[in-house]
């Protein structure tokens, strides 16, 4: 299968690392990162090393299989766009936040599938990405339900070795998956801390707080997510991931615009009822922005 990588940042090009063995990857980005895969290679370190050169390039191919989406939610609308003239059999977003498969959807042809991944990675420098923790992609037809072509793309990603599940309840992972970076994401980046830290004391009492203000809004848009499932998944996440920084701190540590739009903030649009958690880490995270 040819799978173009659309977004190939740390996630993106370590997804496309795992990938190349088993399949025709082509690695969509920015340079130097870029040119740099394509003059040396991929390297990936971390849990698993190893050097994979996949094609890469800084606009997307004519023509794939299955474009695997990885881009920040801003940059949704644009990928879109230049997607439009891309023959593609299907589409999966494995982006953070809400609303990239609808805005992916409206713009392409082909079937667009909803995601979720838990693989961790950073990219250390131009060319190589660290793997800092093993994951999971779970896809599935962004409605819900039965998907043939999930059940393809599914197989093609678990043939490489990727660890995948092909679910039929799409909405409500996506609500949890939101309910998780809502709590944590926002609340390190503040604070300047790895996901650690939000295993107890003050951080973790925020990070709930911002969870089950999620479920809540979750539960107003008909999805069925209990706040004790929402801290239960976001300690899980903390647990799991204890070293890691997550991308929005990173996203600050570098001076990038972050997908807090995206996240809290969506929970504060789509929200019927005041949610003062999510409200606050959301300006607070846009005042830095503002400032920076």
């Amino acid at each position: 299968m040819h799978i173009a990588v659309v977004g190939a940042g740390s996630l993106g090009s370590l997804l496309g690392g795992l990938l190349a063995p088993e399949h025709d990857v082509t690695l969509v980005g920015r340079d130097p990162h870029m040119r740099q895969v394509a003059d040396e290679g991929l390297s990936v370190t971390g849990v698993e090393a190893f050097r994979i050169h996949p094609a890469a390039r800084t606009d997307v191919p004519d023509a794939a299989d299955l474009a695997v989406v990885a881009v920040k939610s801003g940059d949704t609308a644009a990928v879109a766009d230049q997607l439009v003239d891309c023959d593609l059999d299907a589409c999966l977003s494995v982006q953070n936040g809400m609303g990239n498969e609808a805005t992916l959807a409206d713009a392409l042809d082909c079937p667009v599938l909803a995601g979720t991944c838990t693989y961790g990675a950073r990219l250390d420098e131009p060319g190589t990405v660290a793997f800092t923790g093993r994951g999971e992609v779970v896809l599935g037809a962004r409605g819900g339900g039965a998907s043939e072509t999930a059940d393809r793309v599914g197989a093609a990603l678990a043939d490489a070795g990727v660890e995948t599940a092909v679910a039929a309840d799409m909405p409500t992972r996506l609500w949890a998956k939101l309910a998780v970076n809502a709590a944590i994401n926002a609340v390190t980046a503040l604070a300047r801390v790895e996901n650690g830290a939000l295993a107890d004391g003050p951080g973790a009492a925020v990070a709930a707080d911002a969870a089950r203000e999620t479920a809540r809004v979750a539960r107003e848009q008909g999805v069925d997510l209990t706040d004790e499932r929402a801290v239960e998944l976001t300690r899980q996440v903390v647990r799991d991931t204890a070293a890691n920084r997550s991308s929005m701190l990173q996203d600050i540590e570098s001076g990038r615009p972050t997908e807090i739009d995206a996240i809290n903030g969506y929970v504060v649009r789509a929200a019927d009822d005041p949610v003062p958690v999510n409200e606050t880490l959301a300006r607070l995270v846009r005042t830095w922005e503002r400032a920076d």
